[in-house]
């Protein structure tokens, strides 16, 4: 089996990385590996390597009755959290908020959308901004993010040899890398089974 886990602890060249380029050069897409493993015993999530193997983010589940999932950077701060919105006249919804936060979300996710009947999920901000659209099969591995204006800025692939439980996630410079690996948390919490949370409602 390929390697999926390099290196746990953050680099000195990784932390160089998040930094972002030098002035006058190009900004790069930034490429994850995301494997759907917890690397905790007996828990369940995900873990996420950059480039370089060293540890992005983590997602870690004790519990499949929680509510929520917590999206962690490599020393355990929360980035995102990702709930299940109790059903109600807009459908089924996950919401997405900044941290720990448990007021106000930053961005819903819901089933299908616009794009001509070939979205299978819509990312809405909840400032009220052009809402992003994702397009594919997220079961098969390869969807893609798309922004108002169509542009792809984020994308899920298949990883060569290795299942679908690790599979690549590549986002366009400019977008938030944390919040695409957030979406793509939301995402397995509506196509993938099975989830790692149940909704409120249950």
């Amino acid at each position: 089996m390929a390697r999926v886990h390099p290196n746990v602890l953050p680099s000195p060249a990784a932390e160089r990385a998040a930094a972002g380029p030098p002035a006058g050069e190009e900004e790069e897409p930034t490429s994850l590996t995301v494997w759907r493993k917890s690397l905790l015993f007996n828990c369940r999530g995900f873990t996420v390597f950059d480039a370089k193997g060293d540890l992005a983010y983590r997602v870690d589940s004790y519990d499949d009755a929680e509510a929520e999932v917590v999206l962690m950077d490599p020393a355990g701060r929360p980035a995102f959290t990702v709930r299940r919105k109790r059903l109600s006249l807009s459908g089924e919804q996950w919401l997405i908020f900044a941290g720990e936060e448990a007021r106000r979300p930053v961005y819903a996710v819901k089933r299908g959308g616009g794009g001509g009947g070939k979205s299978m999920a819509r990312v809405a901000p909840c400032a009220g901004a052009a809402p992003f659209e994702v397009e594919g099969s997220y079961a098969r591995r390869r969807c893609v993010v798309y922004d108002g204006e169509r542009r792809a800025v984020a994308e899920v692939q298949p990883k060569e040899a290795v299942g679908t439980d690790v599979f690549r996630l590549v986002v366009q410079p400019g977008v938030d890398v944390s919040l695409a690996m957030a979406v793509v948390v939301a995402l397995d919490q509506m196509f993938a089974r099975p989830s790692l949370l149940r909704s409120w409602s249950s």
